[in-house]
């Protein structure tokens, strides 16, 4: 199972998701000192050392993230079975793209906001694993033709 490169590329895949549950998505400090983060999970305002969270509807986001981390891990599972995991790797598309849609709408909507800020790894990783899990499938495909031409053979 791990010696194929699908496996590889689903994991790393998995790795990125993970990661961008815990690190922000924005970040913006204003004048008055207030600190302003997004996260997957919630947004937090952090003044004179208090900190304050809202984690509705900012946790969509990372309920898609790790919708899409379990995916991978089943497709990885599935590995007997590669048209299970094509079709898979599609439904995990679409998680992937609607996580991305979902960090870079917020984050929009507070650049909109407060007319700043930076975009940080939490935004890309999702980017990273939407490429990752191209890559995966095109491995798998790869394989499947693979093994129906060496029937057709037989």
């Amino acid at each position: 199972m791990w010696q194929r490169i699908q496996t590889v590329f689903l994991a790393i895949t998995i790795m990125a998701l993970i990661a961008a549950v815990f690190l922000p998505i924005w970040i913006y400090e204003d004048v008055t000192g207030k600190k302003h983060e997004l996260y997957a999970l919630h947004y937090s305002v952090t003044d004179n050392g208090v900190k304050t969270s809202t984690y509705l509807p900012y946790s969509l986001t990372a309920m898609l993230i790790v919708a899409a981390a379990t995916l991978a891990w089943i497709e990885i599972t599935k590995y007997r079975d590669r048209m299970m995991q094509i079709k898979l790797g599609a439904l995990n598309s679409v998680i992937l793209a609607a996580a991305l849609g979902c960090g870079v709408y917020f984050a929009s909507d507070l650049v909109k906001t407060f007319q700043g800020g930076i975009y940080g790894l939490g935004l890309w990783l999702p980017g990273i694993s939407v490429v990752f899990n191209w890559l995966a499938m095109r491995f798998i495909r790869r394989d499947e033709k693979l093994v129906r031409d060496s029937n057709r053979l037989r």
